[in-house]
């Protein structure tokens, strides 16, 4: 059975791989699995076929036969789970790449969309220059407690894992900010999972629809 995944007709980040399907396609490109990709706009989106997909009218969706999964999280935990490639063998490893996937996604990404949100929709508030610095501790903070979990390894736990995976995909959305580069442990982990080859091919791929 084909996977299919939606991802966004055109990207607000405009390919720059920021968007959630990137993950899911890394995962899949990691697990050497073959997808296709239906493209949603974002009007599609809020209609009653994407709905019945995603609840909450968001990007991405996984279908595989009668299996209809949404959150991305979720999506790459399933790949991770029926694929090899991204989860370790070993149980207690397993339960450890596992554990850091939900903290990427419970720790570390909450303050940085707040970061995000605080800058794009919130910029031209009369108080936002003064939340700003607030915000942008409260990413330094879960940036310093990373780094110093991280030290000179070159993963999160041993070798590469969707912990992994879902800790590069989060810490990405940084990059603009420039606090990514105040911590250059993190920014090179960052460069390790930009550079491998199934990342490389899920951003291509990504950038080519908004390329187009």
């Amino acid at each position: 059975m084909t996977i299919i995944i939606t991802a966004f007709e055109r990207s607000p980040d405009g390919g720059k791989g920021l968007a959630r399907d990137t993950r899911v396609r890394w995962a899949l490109e990691e697990a050497e699995q073959p997808y296709g990709v239906r493209l949603v706009s974002m009007a599609a989106m809020k209609e009653p076929a994407h709905l019945r997909l995603h609840p909450f009218g968001q990007i991405p969706t996984y279908e595989e036969g009668d299996l209809v999964l949404f959150e991305t999280g979720a999506i790459v935990f399933h790949i991770a789970q029926h694929h090899a490639g991204l989860l370790p063998d070993d149980a207690n490893a397993r339960a450890r790449a596992i554990t850091w996937m939900f903290a990427a996604l419970n720790s570390v990404e909450p303050p940085i969309l707040e970061l995000v949100i605080a800058k794009i929709l919130e910029g031209d508030k009369p108080w936002a220059q003064e939340r700003l610095p607030l915000v942008k501790d409260r990413v330094r903070e879960r940036l310093t407690q990373l780094s110093a979990r991280l030290g000179d390894a070159e993963w999160l736990d041993g070798a590469f894992s969707a912990g992994d995976l879902m800790m590069v995909s989060v810490l990405l959305r940084l990059r603009p900010s420039g606090l990514l580069d105040e911590f250059p442990s993190l920014a090179a982990y960052v460069a390790r999972g930009e550079a491998r080859p199934a990342y490389q091919r899920a951003f291509a791929a990504q950038l080519a629809i908004n390329a187009a």
